[in-house]
């Protein structure tokens, strides 16, 4: 005669008993009177940016020109297809993305340093976090005159110090075909320094010091703890950062239209002043608006991969 096994406690059964299912709460419905309060904000976002957008997208599609009396024909891809076949195109495209690369890296690099220095406990820290903003409140107009006037080949103080030094007689930094596109780099440099110094800085701010010291009581030197103290905490706000410099830099048009104009021989012809003088100088604005599609594709496959890296750096946490 088999032993029957004795019959659990009432306490081990509901130990043991799987968790009751949890019902799922269902979302909520918008109430009809919180569009309201939506609206305002939506408005202006829907009238001025999603609007131009739409409408200038469709242009592309289209062979619209100023001063013309014949109504607009529709013409499908052929805008698209004359782009390919558009060596100026090309080479504007080429030339900003020299522009976009040129600027963001060496801006990161110095603002990665600029932005380490000022998170230290120094003398006067205050004034020189006031300073270092100060690209950042002038606009593009005024920054592009003032070093228009910094290298002025015959009253430039750039030309006067070289002068000076007895480094030579002076170059026409914005006229030359050599010098032109560096010289335009190194203001682009200047100009945005300040967004990428502030975001780094934040995340510094954000760092755990009880990291640092606990890394210095084990003997790591300045450089291990940044490799492995302040390096993997600024990855995500540096990757972000980076991103929006590219996109921002390529789409730049202000600083190098009032700079340069384009010249000389369309050594800084970005793609945005390219379209800007198809449109407005020679009124193709079908034309112009297929390229202002391109640049919209490239700066949504930039975001794109934005997302998608902070998405799997999440997933990775």
């Amino acid at each position: 005669m088999t032993a029957t096994a004795p019959a659990p406690p009432p306490d081990a059964v509901r130990d043991t008993a799987p968790p009751p299912s949890r019902t799922r709460r269902r979302a909520r419905p918008l109430d009809h009177g919180a569009w309201f309060l939506v609206l305002p904000a939506l408005l202006p976002i829907l009238l001025l940016s999603v609007g131009p957008l739409l409408y200038g997208i469709s242009l592309a599609f289209t062979d619209a020109q100023a001063g013309r009396t014949d109504p607009t024909q529709w013409i499908g891809l052929l805008n698209f297809r004359d782009l390919t076949q558009d060596t100026l195109f090309l080479e504007s495209f080429g030339i900003g993305l020299v522009w976009a690369v040129g600027v963001t890296v060496p801006q990161f690099l110095l603002a990665l340093g600029l932005a380490l220095l000022l998170n230290e406990e120094l003398r006067l820290r205050w004034l020189a976090r006031a300073l270092a903003i100060i690209p950042w409140a002038m606009p593009e107009v005024a920054v592009a005159v003032m070093w228009r006037l910094v290298y002025h080949p015959d009253a430039g103080i750039l030309n006067e110090t070289l002068r000076d030094l007895g480094l030579g007689d002076g170059h026409t930094w914005l006229t030359g075909l050599g010098t032109a596109l560096p010289a335009v780099i190194v203001v682009g440099i200047w100009a945005g320094l300040p967004t990428t110094t502030v975001a780094l800085l934040a995340g510094l701010q954000n760092t755990s010091r009880e990291l640092h010291e606990a890394a210095a009581l084990d003997g790591a030197g300045a450089w291990r703890r940044f490799t492995t103290v302040t390096w993997p905490a600024l990855r995500p706000i540096a990757l972000a950062i980076t991103a929006l410099n590219l996109i921002w830099n390529l789409n730049a048009f202000a600083l190098v239209y009032v700079l340069t104009g384009g010249g000389p021989g369309g050594r800084t012809r970005l793609p945005a002043l390219f379209a800007y003088e198809e449109a407005f100088r020679y009124g193709q604005f079908g034309y112009a608006a297929a390229m202002g599609c391109v640049l919209v594709a490239v700066v949504s496959v930039a975001l794109a991969v934005l997302l998608v890296g902070r998405l799997r750096g999440g997933d990775e946490r």
